[in-house]
């Protein structure tokens, strides 16, 4: 095929030039504050377990064994066991080879792996050989990209490998699509527009949750055309990002909050703060903690994963031991479990001092980092905790997850000498202290929507009972596995606000006690949010025959705006199992009960006051209700 020609000129140095650049500093340079004595205790760092802000999904690494060799039995169980000389690591990253021939080298590792309870996800570099085309990109010539007659195939491709990892007892947790397709010297380009038309139109043929699009420095520029069509984002089930050179200042990702609602943020590589130093060099690890308190913090990814597990600079030396790195890393991975939620607390209570707090079941975990040259006193106070005791852990020039005793607390505080350069992870067991309230209040009764709205919905459940008291509750959103904080309350009655109109949402709520016990979650409700103002456009749906098991229908969309409707998607659900198996007058996509359609060249536009009609035929059950919502461009439709 004669290649084509990039539209654009921009050269774009190579990954292998960047990162050469990136870990071009000398460790050296890093300013470390000049010794002096310990400091005076500063204010108290108020933790909230309360406050929940993101689900932890886990902390883990690469497993590539084309490039570094495989890991060896041992060092499966040093990654992946959580006993003493262990990382605890609970995520596994594979390589989806373009040649299924090599997958077979996936196998072991990651049946291991799932065996001490991680998840594994796979990424691709590149596509097979006969997808590919070449074109000129920028200044490289012979630059790769995926041709646009092999989507389909690819997502194939994709969905394949997943299916031979089930085969072999490995459920893969998500699929990406590509690796760092914004630096892809070395392997294939994407577009952020290619990103987008392949999510649409074919990642929803692929049989477990799809990563996208794994960008080489977290540039948002490539994520933010996939949150903004509603096509691409039905099918987007974790966006995904390397930090290579990313600035702590862009960490935050506003748009993804506003409309990654039930999507996982995970940062799926990284190695900081470069692979020349050996990763046992010290003071110079305690950087990595840093970078993972920003990562859980900052800008409030979910997973946290490094590149090669067992490399030297990474957290298992070539000897399978664990490193400096891999120690700082461990002390967030061996506590901070899967399901855990990060909480609020004051991250940044003391000059070069970072602090970041979970919890989950009845504990609750603080990390602290102390990066100053003198050990520092730091006060931590639990909301809402009459008593716990204190376990915790410290690495530092010569400790390495060493335990230590207490400290002691009292009335819910507990200050604690934190060593000079030093991670501590302070364990702290709710509710166990001198045989006080251990007992966690009854389940909330199944919650109940009233005063529904386009933006909010008010939930109210029968309350909790409990030996002392029930002090408040806690209201979540569900998505999946994945638990999001959606209010609270100290009354059997709370209102949601800021949903998006016409859409579905599933809730939850927990009963806590002044202790900190914190009840069984409450059975689901799932509401859905009434229709905002339409998209100026209507939708009419009607059934034009039927027979056993299946039927024919026809969509016809209408513009009802004063704009033409260009490149348009439209959104809808069956609820009742029906399966689209053929359509004309546009190319569909199908996951579970939601369909996306998207034009083909004769309609891609439809002027003000034309129309678009669209037929195709499904399977049905025994009942076939028709679709209650259309969504057209992000906007609601009429329904006509």
């Amino acid at each position: 095929m004669t290649p084509r020609r990039d539209d654009s000129t921009t050269p774009f140095p190579s990954r292998r030039a960047v990162l050469a650049a990136i870990g071009a500093v000398p460790i050296v340079s890093v300013a470390m504050p000049s010794p002096r004595a310990t400091a005076a205790a500063a204010a108290a760092v108020v933790v909230d377990p309360s406050a929940r802000r993101q689900t932890i999904r886990g902390f883990g690494g690469m497993n590539h064994p084309a490039w570094a060799g495989d890991l060896t039995a041992a060092q499966r169980d040093t990654a992946f066991g959580n006993g003493t000389g262990q990382l605890g690591f609970s995520v596994l990253r594979i390589h989806v080879d373009e040649n299924r021939a090599n997958w077979s080298a996936e196998v072991a590792t990651a049946q291991r792996a799932v065996a001490h309870g991680a998840i594994v996800f796979a990424s691709p570099w590149n596509p097979p050989a006969g997808m590919v085309e070449t074109f000129t990109h920028g200044s490289q010539t012979n630059a790769r990209r995926l041709r646009r007659d092999s989507y389909a195939a690819y997502a194939q491709h994709l969905d394949d490998f997943t299916r031979f990892m089930k085969t072999n007892g490995v459920d893969l947790y998500a699929i990406s699509i590509q690796n760092e397709p914004d630096y892809a010297q070395d392997w294939t380009w994407w577009t952020a527009g290619e990103i987008v038309t392949f999510l649409r139109d074919h990642a929803g043929s692929i049989s477990t949750r799809v990563i996208a699009p794994e960008s080489f420095q977290y540039v948002k520029s490539m994520s933010d055309p996939l949150l903004n069509d509603a096509g691409a984002l039905a099918n987007l089930d974790i966006l995904g990002a390397h930090l290579y050179g990313t600035s702590f200042s862009n960490f935050p990702y506003p748009l993804f909050k506003q409309k990654g609602q039930g999507k996982e943020l995970w940062m799926t590589e990284v190695y900081y703060p470069n692979s020349t130093d050996s990763a046992d060099l010290w003071p110079a690890a305690l950087g990595v903690g840093e970078h993972m308190h920003r990562a859980m913090v900052d800008a409030e990814f979910q997973a946290y994963v490094w590149w090669y597990i067992r490399r030297g600079y990474g957290p298992m030396r070539e000897d399978g031991r664990i490193s400096k790195r891999g120690a700082v890393m461990a002390h967030f991975s061996k506590f901070v479990r899967p399901g855990h939620v990060r909480i609020d607390a004051a991250p940044n209570p003391q000059t070069n001092v970072y602090v970041s707090a979970y919890t989950g079941d009845s504990t609750v975990v603080i990390v602290v980092v102390n990066k100053n040259s003198a050990a520092v006193s730091q006060q931590f106070t639990l909301a809402n905790t009459a008593s716990a005791t204190v376990s915790s852990w410290v690495t530092d020039a010569s400790r390495t997850l060493a335990p230590l005793s207490g400290p002691g607390m009292s009335n819910g505080s507990f200050t604690a000498t934190v060593a000079a350069q030093s991670m501590t992870t302070f364990v702290v067991t709710v509710g166990s202290s001198n045989g006080t309230d251990t007992q966690a209040p009854g389940t909330p009764g199944l919650p109940s929507a009233t005063g529904v709205t386009s933006t909010s919905v008010t939930l109210s459940w029968t309350a909790s009972t409990d030996n002392v008291g029930v002090s408040g509750y806690d209201v979540v959103r569900i998505s999946g596995g994945t638990e999001t904080p959606a209010g609270s309350s100290t009354t059997a009655r709370a209102t949601v606000t800021g949903l998006t109109a016409g859409t579905a949402y599933t809730f939850a709520v927990y009963a806590r006690d002044a202790a900190g016990n914190r009840s069984a979650r409450s059975s689901t409700v799932t509401v859905t949010t009434t229709a905002g103002p339409t998209g100026g456009c209507g939708v009419g749906y009607r059934i034009v025959g039927s027979w056993n098991g299946g039927f024919q229908g026809e969509l016809v969309i209408r513009n009802t705006g004063s704009a033409a409707l260009d490149d348009w998607t439209l959104s809808f659900s069956f609820t009742a199992g029906q399966t689209i198996t053929q359509l004309w007058g546009g190319t569909f996509t199908q996951k579970g009960g939601a369909v996306n359609v998207v034009p083909v060249d004769y309609n891609r536009s439809i002027p003000v006051g034309g129309s678009v009609t669209i037929g195709f035929i499904a399977g049905q059950g025994s009942t076939n209700p028709a679709p209650t919502a259309f969504v057209l461009n992000g906007g609601t439709c009429a329904n006509e």
